[in-house]
C-alpha cells in the first residue's frame, strides 16, 4: 500500500501518522509526499501514482485532520470495488465544515455527478484507495482538481467498480481548503471532454445506463428492444449473445447462456450480471458447431463489414432447430433513415458514421430463406429498427444446395 499525500502544514508528523494507520493493518506501506505542483493538483496527484509501488494505493486529502479510521474502512473494501471513494455524502458520514463551504461543496458535487451520471455524491473527496494497476493504466489528462472526476469517468469507461464508503470529515485549520471556484474552475475546463468519453457508446456501462436514460426516446428505444429480445427469447433454452455490450439484456438471459463482447471493458461491466463472459469475436465464434439453442446478435452486423459474413458464423453455432435473433436498422424505412441523418447532426461521430453496412428486412428475409430458414417474427422500434426471429431447419437436408455445408 502506498499514500500519497499534498501536506503544507506538519509533514513529518502527517507521515508518522499515516505510517501507523498502515501497521495497524498489518501491511507494509510507502508515503510518498507529493508537494504542490505550480502546474496544479492533477499534475501532484499523477507524479505520486507513478512513484507508487504497491499494488493499492490510498490517496488523502492534504486539509484532512483527525483519526485515520477511514484508511482501514477503505482497506477493508479494497475486494469490492477497483476505487473506492470515503465519502462525506453518504448514510452515516459527518462533516464538520462551514455552513457556506458545506452548501456550496453539496451543489458542486451534485451538479457535476448529475452532470457526467456519475454514482458518486462526494467526487471531489481525494480520500481514495486505488488498485494500483488499475488507476496507473487510465490515461489521465486532467492539470488541477478537475483529475478527481476524471479518474472517476475513465474507470467507469474502462468498466471498473466504483464504491463510496463513510467518511468523518474535519478540515484541519492550518491547511488552506480548496476553495469552490478554484474546484468550478478545473472542473469546467475539463467537463466537456469528460460529458463526451462518459457518453460515448464506447463506455463500458453505455447500453445499461440508456436504460433508464434521462432522455425519453432513449429510455423508450432501450427499453422496447429489452422487452421484444426477451419475448423473442423466453423459452428458447440458453442463448449465446453475440457482441452483449452491458445491456440489461444479459441479466435476463436463462440458466446456461454466454455472453460474448471483443470489448474487454464492456465484459468487466458486465460481471455484475453473474453471467458467463467470453471475450471473442462475432467472426470466429470459440464454440464448436451447433452449440447453442438459441442464438442472440443484437445492433453489431451493422458495424462491421458484410464480407466475410458475421451471419455464417452465428448459423454455424446454433443447433438445428434452435431460434436466431437478429437486429439491426432497417435501411428500407424512411423513419431509420431519417433517425440516422438526424443523430449524425446532433451526435457527429456517433453511430451515424459507425454504420458501414446496412442491411433490410427483405434483404435479410431473402438471405435467411436462402438457408432454409423459417421467418417467424419482426419487431419494429419506431419503424427503424429491425428485430427478427428464424428457426434453423432441423434436418440439414431442408436447406437449399447453395447454402449446404
Amino acid at each position: 500500500m502506498a499514500a500519497g499525500l499534498e501536506r503544507l502544514g506538519d509533514r513529518a508528523a502527517f507521515t508518522a501518522q499515516l505510517q501507523q494507520a498502515a501497521q495497524g493493518l498489518g501491511v507494509a506501506a510507502e508515503v510518498i509526499d507529493a508537494p504542490p505542483d505550480p502546474r496544479g493538483y492533477g499534475h501532484a496527484l499523477r507524479a505520486a501514482l507513478a512513484r507508487a509501488r504497491g499494488a493499492w494505493i490510498v490517496t488523502v486529502d492534504p486539509d484532512f485532520s483527525g483519526a485515520m479510521a477511514f484508511i482501514a474502512d477503505l482497506w477493508a473494501r479494497r475486494h469490492d470495488a477497483e476505487v473506492v471513494v470515503a465519502s462525506r455524502y453518504v448514510a452515516g458520514s459527518a462533516a464538520e465544515m462551514p455552513p457556506l463551504r458545506a452548501a456550496g461543496s453539496r451543489v458542486l458535487n451534485t451538479v457535476f455527478r448529475r452532470g457526467l451520471s456519475l454514482g458518486v455524491n462526494d467526487g471531489s473527496s481525494a480520500m481514495r484507495l486505488y488498485r494500483a494497476d488499475v488507476v496507473k493504466a487510465l490515461a489521465l489528462q486532467a492539470a488541477d482538481y478537475d483529475i478527481l472526476q476524471e479518474v472517476l469517468v475513465r474507470a467507469y469507461a474502462a468498466g471498473w467498480r466504483v464504491l463510496e464508503i463513510q467518511l468523518r470529515y474535519a478540515p484541519s485549520p492550518a491547511v488552506k481548503s480548496k476553495t469552490h471556484a478554484s474546484l468550478v474552475s478545473a472542473y469546467l475546463r475539463t467537463f466537456w471532454t469528460l460529458w463526451k468519453l462518459r457518453n460515448s457508446i464506447a463506455a463500458a456501462d453505455y447500453d445499461f445506463r440508456a436504460h433508464d436514460s434521462a432522455i425519453p426516446l432513449q429510455r423508450y428505444w432501450q427499453r422496447s428492444r429489452h422487452r421484444y429480445i426477451t419475448e423473442l427469447i423466453a423459452g428458447e433454452g440458453a442463448v449465446l449473445d453475440v457482441g452483449c455490450g452491458s445491456s440489461k439484456i444479459i441479466g435476463a438471459l436463462p440458466r446456461g447462456s454466454v455472453a460474448l463482447d471483443v470489448l474487454v471493458n464492456k465484459l468487466r461491466f458486465a460481471r455484475r450480471f453473474n453471467v458467463p463472459r467470453v471475450r471473442g469475436s462475432g467472426f470466429t465464434l470459440p464454440f464448436a458447431d451447433e452449440s447453442f439453442p438459441c442464438v442472440l446478435c443484437s445492433q453489431v452486423i451493422e458495424h462491421v463489414p458484410m464480407v466475410p459474413s458475421m451471419i455464417d458464423e452465428l448459423c454455424r453455432v446454433l443447433k438445428p432447430g434452435g431460434r436466431l435473433v437478429l437486429g439491426t436498422p432497417d435501411y428500407d424505412r424512411w423513419e431509420w433513415v431519417c433517425i440516422e441523418k438526424a443523430y449524425g447532426i446532433a451526435a457527429p461521430g456517433g453511430y451515424a458514421d459507425e454504420h458501414i453496412s446496412h442491411y433490410t428486412r427483405k434483404g435479410l428475409l431473402a438471405d435467411f430463406a436462402r438457408r432454409g430458414y423459417t421467418h417467424e417474427a419482426t419487431r419494429y422500434i419506431l419503424r427503424g429498427e429491425l428485430i427478427l426471429a428464424f428457426r434453423k431447419p432441423l434436418d440439414p437436408r431442408d436447406r437449399r444446395p447453395e447454402q449446404a455445408r
